[in-house]
């Protein structure tokens, strides 16, 4: 299951420019979620090489992973 950075970026690329608020809350909102314990999250976090973004702060969480992902100034 792709994390939902991951999903977001794609389609930030795909549309080839900045989502908005919306489009970004409407992917969250399509996303599968999967709930587990503590050590479940931080062993996803491990294997992929870093964390996903907390769906219920999508929106704030991807403007500051996106000056990285995206910008690259970070």
């Amino acid at each position: 299951m792709p994390s939902l950075i991951a999903t977001i970026l794609n389609a930030e690329e795909s549309k080839g420019a900045p989502l908005t608020r919306e489009e970004v809350e409407a992917i969250r909102d399509k996303c599968p979620c999967v709930m587990g314990p503590v050590w479940m999250i931080a062993k996803m976090a491990e294997s992929r090489g870093y964390e996903d973004i907390d769906p219920e702060r999508a929106w704030e969480e991807w403007q500051e992973a996106r000056r990285s992902l995206v910008d690259g100034s970070a």
